[in-house]
This record gives structure tokens, C-alpha cells and sequence, in this order.
């Protein structure tokens, strides 16, 4: 057995499924209450350089999970040591979850201006919803694999830390402006998630697979399995789920926001008055 193949092994190692608000769940949660708290606290007037790094680190982290997850969807060990492939279509990264890898950077290299303050609007909105949706509901999410389930708990973990951080950091600035630049971001990404959707799919099919990719969970070719929208999906006309997707999504995205913009309030109130 050569040295890749024992290196799949190792990232391959089982346990028993995690149930959800099971042991691991709970701990992974104290443990992204404890990191949101620390930055929170300790970062909350940081000068946007540190808050760079911040989210370069968080970007880091959730990349090389990514690979990761990438390579265990990807290979696979016989008991003989044969190494074999075949990829994964439907962990293909391009969820509503995975949009911090691709959003994160404009929040990290680009200059201040209408880009970054639609990536910072996203990451505490739209991006913080799909994270802390998975972490109070993991559903089917825990596996057996555990490197899966540390990368899953990390990943939604960092999305609902790095959005809380956000809102917190930038709680002088939040206002309807702050939270509308965000909707153009969220309907690219749909948009992007759309045009993979069909190409990916004539692609595979042209080649006789009928692997399921359906990013975001929008493709006009496989059902919807997201709670409620699933249901949806199954009754109303593919353009009616579309336009109820886009606005549910929206619309928890303002929940969040009006939330963060409530909590900060006083904050704001205390600034208006001393100046």
C-alpha cells in the first residue's frame, strides 16, 4: 500500500453517526459560542488590518477543509490497497454554505468601496443564516467519516462567528443601505449557481450519468431538499419556487440583519448623543 493511499485512509477514519444535540453537536457549539465570544469581545474595535487577517485566517481554514472534504468525496481504498476514483457531483462546492470561500476574499483584498461592504453586508446575512440554520438543524448533515463532521461543524461554525463578528465590528455603519447592497451579491451567486445547474447537468447527461448537482439547491432538474422549500418544490410551478426561494432567502437575510441592527441600536443612540 502506497503512501497516498494510506494517507486516504487516515482521513477516512469512522465513528458512529453524531445525532443531532448529541455530544459532538453540543461540544462543536460551545465551542463557536466560546470563538464568537472572544471576537467579539476582544476584537470588536480592531483596526481593519487586524480584521483582515481575522478573516484571511477564517478563509484559510475553511479552503483547506474544502480540499479536504474534496479528496475524501473524491478517492476511495479497497481492503487491497487500490486506490480508485470517482467524484462526488452533489458535494460539488457551490451551496449557499460554501459562498464564504468565494465571498470572503473581496471582504479580505479588495479596497473599502461598494464591493467589500456588499461582501461584509453578505457574510452577515445571507452566509450567517445558511451556517446557523445547519448548526441548530444538522439533519443529515453528520456522517460517519470524522474528519467530515470536524470540516462541517468548522465551516458552518466559522459562518455564524465571522457573521456575528461583522455585524459587531461594523455596528456604527449598519443601516438599510448597508444591508440592500448585499441582495445584488445573493442573486449573482443564485445566478452563478443557476448557469452550473444546467451546463453541469447536459454535460453529465450527454456522457450517460445521472449524478444529482444541484447547487443551491435551484436546478430545474432534481427536486429541492431543503425543509419547507422541498415542499414548495412539489407544488407550485419550477418559476413560483424560483421567485419563492429568492424572496424566502431575502427575507430571512433582513431577519438577520434587523436583529444585528435592533442589538446595536444603543450603541448607535450613545455615538449621536456624545457627538
Amino acid at each position: 500500500m502506497n503512501i497516498f493511499a494510506k494517507l486516504l485512509l487516515f482521513l477516512q477514519k469512522t465513528m458512529d453517526t453524531p445525532p443531532s444535540y448529541g455530544a459532538f453537536h453540543l461540544f462543536s457549539v460551545l465551542i463557536i459560542i466560546g470563538v464568537t465570544v472572544m471576537l467579539c469581545t476582544k476584537l470588536r474595535n480592531a483596526d481593519e488590518k487586524t480584521v483582515r487577517r481575522v478573516l484571511l485566517i477564517a478563509w484559510i481554514v475553511m479552503v483547506a477543509l474544502e480540499i479536504y472534504k474534496q479528496i475524501v468525496f473524491t478517492f476511495e481504498v479497497s481492503e487491497a490497497g487500490v486506490i480508485s476514483a470517482d467524484y462526488s457531483w452533489y458535494a460539488f462546492p457551490f451551496q449557499l454554505c460554501s459562498t464564504p470561500l468565494y465571498v470572503l476574499p473581496f471582504a479580505i483584498f479588495t479596497k473599502n468601496g461598494h464591493v467589500r461592504d456588499a461582501a461584509i453586508s453578505f457574510l452577515c446575512t445571507f452566509s450567517f443564516f445558511g451556517g446557523l440554520v445547519v448548526m441548530i438543524y444538522p439533519n443529515d448533515v453528520f456522517i460517519s467519516t470524522i474528519g467530515i463532521n470536524i470540516q462541517t461543524m468548522v465551516h458552518h461554525g466559522l459562518q455564524v462567528a465571522l457573521g456575528i463578528f461583522l455585524a459587531v465590528h461594523n455596528r456604527h455603519r449598519l443601516s438599510v443601505s448597508h444591508f440592500l447592497v448585499a441582495l445584488p451579491m445573493f442573486a449573482t451567486l443564485v445566478a452563478t449557481a443557476m448557469l452550473l445547474n444546467i451546463s453541469v447537468y447536459h454535460a453529465l447527461t450527454a456522457r450517460g450519468m445521472r449524478d444529482t448537482f444541484n447547487m443551491f439547491f435551484v436546478s430545474p432538474y432534481h427536486p429541492c431538499t431543503l425543509p419547507i422549500l422541498s415542499t414548495v418544490y412539489e407544488i407550485v410551478p419550477y418559476p413560483v419556487f424560483l421567485f419563492i426561494y429568492l424572496i424566502g432567502f431575502s427575507l430571512a437575510a433582513a431577519v438577520v440583519y434587523s436583529v444585528f441592527y435592533a442589538i446595536t441600536s444603543p450603541v448607535r443612540k450613545n455615538c449621536h448623543v456624545e457627538a
